[in-house]
């Protein structure tokens, strides 16, 4: 296997790509699978947007999806799916319904629409163009983190938020990694100050490595008490899982979220996690299944972290400052 790029591309037989626009300080990032790939999702924020989330659930039919999209946009960024559908349907992917084949991508949107940029976009929304970029985009290897994809507009309490990833290895050598877009009403650092809340969790420096500071602040920080916000991502293993195990996964997802961000799952936050699996590995056993949600928790509290770091300030006037514009030395 290829070295591991502490990204979700370190999962084999997945793809990454976004589309980025500065100065509609929005974006769509593209996770797209070789193979169908088993998923489930849970949405536990209490204003979510998304697209066929609900086949998501273990006891719905379709079991299998080509990919997940990731938008901005707010209720406009859905159209995102079916630009990646168009482009889909283009590589003769989806799901068969007699001589149909019928692309399935999830999504889920956060919203981005307050954030300086110039959403003046006329009749329609660029979302769906967007869509098709990002999954032409799509590519194995390397991809970029922060001001980009579905992480361009996102803004937290504190600072400029941003699109971030992690991965880890099982014991038994299976994969597991995060995609997260974090647009939280909440905060990922603590206080005024630059430590994380996922510091516990770092590695390798890969979010500045400042560890925990010496107090705590748990006051509550938000960016607003009457606008909706959303951290949206996703968590993929080559570990074979049932579609019920991926719902489990997508869960201990959330528990990331929940370490990452103060605080997490408000009523206008929409956070969703989706999962999946490659199936690329076999695994039957519970004990490996239990070290796969484990990590799971683990890998999308560093991806949320690191979206946070890795971000810098969209170019308009007013703009949200990021991390780095605060602590340019490094906090």
């Amino acid at each position: 296997m290829p070295d591991l790029l502490n990204l979700l591309t370190d999962i084999e037989g997945v793809s990454v790509g976004h589309a980025t626009d500065l100065v509609l300080g929005s974006g769509v990032t593209a996770i797209v699978f070789d193979e169908p790939a088993v998923a489930s999702g849970t949405v536990l924020g209490g204003a979510p947007g998304g697209r066929d989330t609900s086949l998501l659930d273990p006891s719905m039919t379709v079991s299998a999806v080509d990919a997940f999209v990731l938008s901005g946009g707010s209720a406009f960024g859905l159209d995102a799916a079916g630009g990646m559908q168009a482009g889909l349907r283009e590589l003769g992917r989806g799901f068969a319904v007699g001589p149909v084949k019928i692309p399935i991508v999830p999504q889920a949107i956060l919203m981005d629409l307050l954030n300086g940029g110039d959403k003046d976009w006329g009749l329609h929304s660029p979302y769906r163009d967007m869509g098709y970029a990002a999954l032409k985009a799509a590519a194995k290897g390397a991809f970029a983190l922060g001001t980009v994809g579905a992480g361009t507009g996102a803004t937290t309490a504190t600072f400029k938020g941003g699109l971030g990833s992690a991965s880890a290895v099982s014991s038994a050598g299976h994969r597991v990694a995060a995609v997260v877009a974090v647009n939280a009403l909440g905060s990922a650092t603590i206080g005024a100050g630059p430590h994380f809340w996922a510091a516990p969790f770092e590695k390798d420096d890969e979010f500045g490595g400042l560890g925990m500071p010496d107090s705590t602040d748990h006051r509550m920080r938000l960016k607003g008490m009457s606008v909706p916000a959303t951290t949206i991502g996703a968590v993929v293993t080559d570990a074979q899982l049932t579609k019920a195990e991926a719902h489990r996964l997508s869960l201990a997802g959330h528990d990331g979220l929940a370490r990452a961000l103060l605080p997490a799952h408000l009523p206008l936050d929409g956070d969703t996690v989706f999962a999946a699996s490659t199936a690329k590995h076999r695994r039957d056993d519970m004990a490996s299944l239990m070290e796969l949600c484990h990590l799971a928790t683990i890998v999308t509290a560093r991806a949320i972290a690191r979206g946070i770091y890795e971000a810098t300030a969209l170019p308009v006037e007013g703009a949200q400052k990021a991390w780095r514009d605060r602590y340019p030395n490094g906090g």
